[in-house]
């Protein structure tokens, strides 16, 4: 082994060491657990050679080793065409997905349930979004003379509910009648379709037409589908964030909406599992976060994103062979919705 594949050995061994202890790794450890056949002073010259690099950093200068940003990014990079989840836990995805895969919404939540406990952290996943939604049917239910509950289905498997309030006293029966002859006349169209037949109508069937037409545009325009998340106990739950005063501002960003889409914006466009780490982060509230994120869907139709949110020192080989697989699964439900 020469020089250079020493180091990279120990560089891997100090990200593997600290990714399962939390702890600083010192170079006497790096020796016994992993059987280098050099002394404890070479190590340590390694150590200080990949600290001038900028792969380690120490708390202290006594201290052991901790890998930096650019150090998960190296060791992910290079575990990425190795890594396969262990065959135990496949079944138990497959598994899940025969189950619930009828139902796609909560087959989404059980998923996400099941790969935060398996990864112990944040897991995100997100409904697919159409690149164009389409009406499927529609409801409208009395709420008072005046008033009435608009029930938009969309073919995507997305309900939508507006109040109308009508010039006149509309009855259930009308209501349902109108109801009929709109599902009939629109079924299967986007927005814009819509929009183009609106023909001869009543004051009512104008009415809710135009706002059948709002809505379906309005889902257009959102970035992804509605986003479930399990695991955040998990995530906070880690030494990093245990007692620290770093959580609060965690959670701030994540009970707010700008975090997901400004995450996933520059993921959206790519296939295959992504990696961002850090500092890579652009929001610098969660720059102590990494992110592996896999869209899933069926190109050009309908797509979504699951991805596993946690510490820089996270079992990235467990989420990235999780994504892999489940991102798989996923694209067959879309398949079989849209």
């Amino acid at each position: 082994m020469d020089v250079r594949e020493r180091r990279e050995t120990v560089l891997r061994a100090i990200i593997e060491d600290y990714i399962t202890g939390a702890v600083p790794v010192a170079s006497k450890a790096i020796v016994e657990r992993h059987g280098l056949q050099v002394s404890p002073a070479t190590i340590r010259n390694d150590t200080a050679y990949l600290e001038q690099e900028g792969y380690i950093t120490r708390p202290h200068h006594s201290a052991g080793s901790v890998p930096t940003d650019k150090a998960y990014r190296y060791y992910v990079e290079s575990i990425v065409e190795e890594i396969e989840l262990f065959p135990a836990e496949q079944y138990l995805i497959h598994q899940i997905y025969q189950e619930a895969r009828e139902e796609l919404e909560q087959w989404l939540k059980t998923v996400a349930a099941f790969l935060a406990r398996l990864v112990h952290n944040l897991v995100v996943i997100t409904t697919p979004k159409a690149t164009s939604c389409r009406f499927k049917h529609l409801d409208l239910v009395a709420l008072q003379d005046f008033m009435a509950l608009l029930i938009v289905v969309l073919h995507e498997s997305r309900v939508r509910q507006q109040v109308l309030s009508f010039n006149r006293k509309v009855s259930q029966d009308e209501l349902t009648k109108l109801a009929n002859k709109l599902t009939s006349l629109y079924a299967g169209m986007t927005s814009s379709e819509i929009l183009a037949k609106k023909g001869n109508l009543s004051a009512e069937e104008s009415q809710i037409t135009e706002c059948i037409a709002e809505m379906i545009a309005a889902e257009d325009k959102l970035e992804y589908g509605e986003p479930y998340l399990e695991g955040l106990r998990l995530l906070l739950s880690q030494p990093e964030f245990a007692n620290s005063p770093r959580t609060l501002s965690i959670l701030e960003v994540l009970e707010g909406e700008n975090w997901l889409r400004n995450i996933f914006r520059q993921e959206s466009s790519k296939r295959g599992v992504k990696v961002v780490i850090g500092e890579e982060n652009p929001d610098p509230a969660l720059q102590d976060l990494s992110l592996i994120a896999s869209q899933y869907g069926a190109p050009d139709k309908a797509s979504g994103i699951v991805g596993v949110i946690g510490p820089k020192r996270m079992d990235y080989a467990k989420a990235i062979s999780s994504l892999t697989c489940l991102s798989t699964l996923l694209s067959n439900s879309v398949v079989e919705y849209i």
